[in-house]
This record gives C-alpha cells, sequence and structure tokens, in this order.
C-alpha cells in the first residue's frame, strides 16, 4: 500500500469535487493532485495541476498525462433529472468506464474511487433508473485491472467552508444538516469526511468495496 497518494481528480467544478479536492489538498497524506475539468476552477495550490479537456468521452489526446498516479477520485457525474435512460446511462456509464479504462492501461497499481450514490441498485434490476445505471457502473469498474476499486455511496453531504461550488438546493437546504445528521445518521457525512475516506481506503484498504455512510464515518475517524 502506498504510503502517500498522487491522485486524479474529476469533477472539481461540481460541489462533490471541489469538497474532496479541499480535504486532499489539505490533507498530508496527497502529495500531489491533477484535476481534469472542462474549463477552469479558479483554484490554485502547490500541490495542484490542472487539465482542461472538453470531450470526457475521449481522452486518448491527454492519456499519456495519465501515468504516474496511484489514486483516482471519479466525482465526476450527473442528475437523472429531466434525462431518459439512454442519455443517463451515456452521461454515467460510458463516460465512466471509457475514463476508467484508461487510466487501468497506464496505473494498474490505482486505487479507483467512485462517487456513485446512496440506493444504488447492484443488480441492476430494480425500478428506479438511475440506480440501475449506477449499480452496472459500479459492477463493471470492479471487473477492471486496478490495485482496487471503492463505489462511494454518499446520502446528504456537507459542504466544506469556503466552496464556491454549491447545488442550488444547498444553498437553501444546507441548514437542515446538523437535523438530518442527528436523525439519520446513516444518510449524512460531510465532503470533509468523504474526502478523508477516500484517501483512508487508497491508502490502507478496507474490508467493502461497496462504501455506504456509516463506513465514510468510520473511515474518516481513522488517524
Amino acid at each position: 500500500m502506498p504510503a502517500n497518494l498522487s491522485v486524479i481528480l474529476t469533477g472539481a467544478t461540481g460541489m462533490v469535487g471541489e469538497g474532496v479536492l479541499l480535504e486532499c489538498l489539505d490533507n498530508p497524506h496527497v502529495d500531489k493532485v491533477l484535476i481534469i475539468n472542462r474549463s477552469p476552477s479558479g483554484i490554485t495550490h502547490p500541490k495542484l495541476r490542472e487539465i482542461i479537456h472538453e470531450n470526457f468521452f475521449n481522452i486518448r489526446p491527454i492519456a499519456d498525462q495519465l501515468a504516474g498516479y496511484n489514486a483516482c477520485f471519479f466525482c465526476l457525474g450527473v442528475s437523472s433529472v429531466g434525462k431518459n435512460e439512454p442519455e443517463y446511462y451515456r452521461l454515467t456509464y460510458t463516460l465512466t468506464l471509457h475514463v476508467a479504462e484508461m487510466l487501468a492501461e497506464r496505473n494498474p497499481e490505482m486505487a479507483f474511487c467512485y462517487v456513485s450514490g446512496s440506493g444504488t441498485n447492484s443488480s441492476e434490476q430494480g425500478r428506479v433508473m438511475w440506480a440501475r445505471v449506477k449499480g452496472k457502473t459500479e459492477n463493471d469498474l470492479m471487473k477492471l485491472p486496478f490495485r482496487a476499486v471503492y463505489a462511494f455511496r454518499p446520502g446528504l453531504l456537507k459542504a466544506t467552508p469556503g466552496q464556491k461550488h454549491l447545488l442550488k438546493a444547498y444553498k437553501y437546504m444546507g441548514w437542515m444538516f446538523p437535523f438530518f445528521r442527528t436523525l439519520f445518521p446513516g444518510f449524512a457525512s460531510t465532503l470533509q469526511e468523504l474526502g478523508k475516506a477516500m484517501i483512508e481506503v487508497s491508502r490502507n484498504g478496507y474490508s467493502s468495496r461497496v462504501i455506504e455512510v456509516k463506513d465514510i464515518h468510520k473511515l474518516a475517524a481513522i488517524k
């Protein structure tokens, strides 16, 4: 297991990705971070390098720049709201597997952490469309020749202080987090906890490849 991490992170201009990125930049167990974005993140840091690449369905033009990393935190994703199944499948399954396959070719010693979602259906047979697609994405990622693949299934997430990229709903509902954390502790965690949990499993492994909220709490508490 690696002592420290060299991380590739996607989705840094979204709420989840930005929160995980901030934890990586602050964490002493992360030596460097490469972020791949469609547009500039606006974040600068001595650990940070950024590649601007618009087409995530074809990352071959930048593939040679992706070698030499031992962890990927895949935080890129879209909501299923307003999308039919073929469209959501393409933006979720097809895109994710393409990026992961490119990374696996160049970094077989990499731990790949995929941000899925609470309620994902591993059977791929459920009634809920997004849960089926996420389940297939998880399952097929775990077949790739990485050192390890972990599917993270967070529920309600609390933003890190100072974040710029917040979901619209969070701006109105963020104040409710302490109540959810108290009443439904198995459904709520912070983005700092999510980032710490990703770093921990990438360095030291974990007994389960599917990481639920209770696991995020446990992993984030490890010193």
